[in-house]
């Protein structure tokens, strides 16, 4: 049995034009020998009746007077509902469809409500019903606890119950349908020059996504990396398969590395640097913030001083807490992180060079830096950061 596993989101299942279309990859999948298993988010965005954050708002919006646990119960409406939806469509249109919710797929996931994890799955149901139905189509973003409850695996989580199901079915894909045709060089709303990219690693969009590119959920890149199983970002509007994502850099793009060691650039913004100065127990600075459940990023350790950032909503928090421990603490609000991603930079020389050299002829500040294998990172003023993306889009990956 050949299994693909097909992931359409709210905004790609907006309108019944949309659902057509999304249809049409189901069939195109059948057609190629196929079983599909479908994973469906909440219908629409906000405002449209079964969205997410519609029905957030019937009970208090972002801060709701219910429970977490009453909270995932309705949370969990907008998948099922769009799972009932669709697999009716299909079968509108002679296919066999089966909607299941998470728990009937076989998700056992943590009781940590509204942010859970999945502990295993158990795929003995789906594939009895595959012996029958062509398709199945699963709530995403949900599952039971081991209580018997229903809980939610947090914003993205229908990524993560997508590569999830592929790795536990061993699929020949995962396809993640999205409003664009594959993962961008950077975001073309900032970079008219951006380009999709044909190919990309694990470990590069994965870093891609923690460091502000919203095509795809971090967690589930690195579910299908364990498990190896292929993604491709796709357009739920159009055809072509987008943006390949594997594990082998040489194995998808071979020479191409000596010559582009970049891949994209990425940025996220509201972001605050702290500096401590004349800290005497670093380490007590980092158990303060760990027990504000506050995450910290770009640290820099000096023996006068120790530097970091965190997101700009919570730094009066931190302020605080520093404070009240006796630390000497002072900021600078309006920051961004630049990242120059590329799984070819691994023991090239010169990238950060020629990071520098271009953000200097622009006279942009770099506030700080650091780097691993397969990014590298700049701090600059926010005012910066859209000439600054540009900037390094033009010198690392211009045609």
């Amino acid at each position: 049995m050949k299994i693909t596993v097909q992931k359409f989101g709210g905004s790609s299942l907006q309108t019944e034009e949309r659902r057509d279309r999304c249809a049409e990859h189901v069939i195109t999948a059948l057609r190629d020998g196929y079983k599909v298993v479908v994973v469906v988010s909440a219908i629409g965005r906000n405002g449209d009746p079964y969205a997410t954050d519609t029905l957030l708002n019937l009970v208090g919006g972002s801060l709701p007077n219910i429970s977490k646990k009453e909270q995932d119960l309705l949370m969990s409406c907008g998948e099922t509902i769009s799972s009932v939806v669709f697999s009716s469509l299909l079968q509108s249109k002679g296919i066999s469809s089966y909607a299941m919710t998470g728990a009937e797929a076989g998700f056992r996931i943590s009781e940590s409500y509204g942010d859970a994890r999945i502990l295993n799955i158990k795929t003995e149901n789906i594939e009895t019903v595959l012996q029958t139905y062509d398709v199945i189509v699963v709530t995403g973003f949900q599952g039971e606890t081991p209580k018997g409850t229903v809980a939610t695996l947090g914003r993205g989580g229908s990524d993560t119950s997508a590569t999830a199901l592929g790795a536990a079915l061993k699929a020949s894909y995962v396809d993640i349908f999205t409003d664009v045709s594959g993962i961008m060089t950077a975001d073309p709303r900032i970079v008219k020059s951006a380009k999709s990219m044909e190919t990309a690693t694990y470990g590069e969009v994965s870093n891609m996504a923690y460091q502000g590119a919203k095509v795809i959920h971090p967690r589930a890149v690195e579910i299908a990396m364990q498990a190896d199983v292929p993604i491709r970002i796709r357009s739920s509007q159009e055809e072509g398969f987008g943006t390949l994502i594997a594990s082998s850099t040489s194995a998808i793009r071979g020479r191409d590395l000596d010559e582009k060691p970049v891949s994209a650039i990425t940025q996220v913004k509201d972001i605050s640097q702290l500096k401590i100065s004349h800290p005497e127990s670093q380490g007590d600075i980092f158990k303060i913030m760990t027990e504000a459940e506050l995450s910290v990023d770009f640290i820099s350790i000096h023996p006068d001083f120790l530097t970091f950032t965190i997101p700009a909503a919570r730094r009066e928090e931190a302020c605080k807490s520093l404070q009240a421990a006796g630390y000497e603490v002072t900021w600078t609000d309006r920051c961004a992180k630049v990242a120059v991603v590329g799984a070819g930079m691994s023991g090239v020389p010169g990238v950060a060079a020629k990071i520098v050299s271009a953000l200097n002829e622009k006279n942009i500040p770099i506030m700080q830096s650091a780097d691993s294998h397969t990014t590298i990172w700049v701090l600059v003023a926010e005012s910066d950061m859209l000439e600054a993306v540009n900037v390094l889009h033009e010198a690392f990956l211009a045609e």
